[in-house]
């Protein structure tokens, strides 16, 4: 078990990297604003569950053969290429569903498309290389082998980054939601907030699609 001050040093340094723009925050702000708040709380519980599965891979040691294969490092990316440029094509077509203020409040998302919400999180994380990469570089830093098992050790550090992913970015998806709601009133807004997501994820994609190891 990591001492409390490394935890605790560890979670800021994680609360840094949630806040730092990249692809996962982006994400969740994007969505967010397009579907309502609870829709960007399904993305970053995605992502999360994203972020678990990585912390296994390397508390496993799967990571660092992953790492070492190129043929598999160049499949991940271009699947996640390839999904990002699927988000970005329905961005792009999407309708603008105008809400009335008369209306009243948004109405929640049904349990299905909340877990298709979840699911693209799921995806967004696990279809990017670069953060198994990463997460294989930056945890072990925090462990100490003095203090025990590090398999275990790797483990408690990836469900701390959790829980700080958790807090940074279910705020970015509450205040983005907020403003999403607003912009719904507005069928040339949410056009535009359509085009402008379209336009991220397929920059994404391609940012995606052109990393090196």
């Amino acid at each position: 078990m990591p001492t409390l001050e490394t935890l605790i040093a560890f979670f800021g340094v994680a609360v840094i990297l949630a806040l730092t723009p990249g692809p996962d925050n982006i994400f969740v702000l994007l969505q967010s604003a397009q579907r309502g708040w609870r829709a960007g709380l399904a993305v970053v519980v995605g992502l999360c569950a994203g972020i678990l599965v990585h912390t296994a891979a390397v508390a496993l040691g799967l990571a660092a053969l992953f790492a070492a294969s190129a043929v598999a490092f160049t499949v991940l990316k271009f699947c996640g290429a390839a999904y990002l440029a699927y988000l970005a094509w329905g961005a792009l077509r999407a309708p603008a569903a105008v809400a009335s203020q008369d209306d009243g409040p948004t109405p929640a998302a049904s349990p299905v498309s909340l877990w298709r919400m979840a699911g693209r999180g799921v995806v967004m994380n696990l279809t990017n290389p670069k953060v198994l990469v990463f997460f294989l570089a930056f945890l072990p830093q925090f462990a100490d082998p003095a203090l025990g098992g590090v398999a275990p050790q790797l483990m408690v550090l990836g469900m701390v980054f959790m829980l700080a992913t958790l807090l940074v970015f279910g705020a970015i998806a509450c205040f983005s939601g907020v403003f999403g709601t607003l912009l719904q009133r507005s069928a040339r807004a949410q056009t535009v907030l359509n085009r402008v997501a379209g336009l991220v994820f397929l920059g994404l994609a391609v940012r995606l699609a052109t990393v090196d190891r």
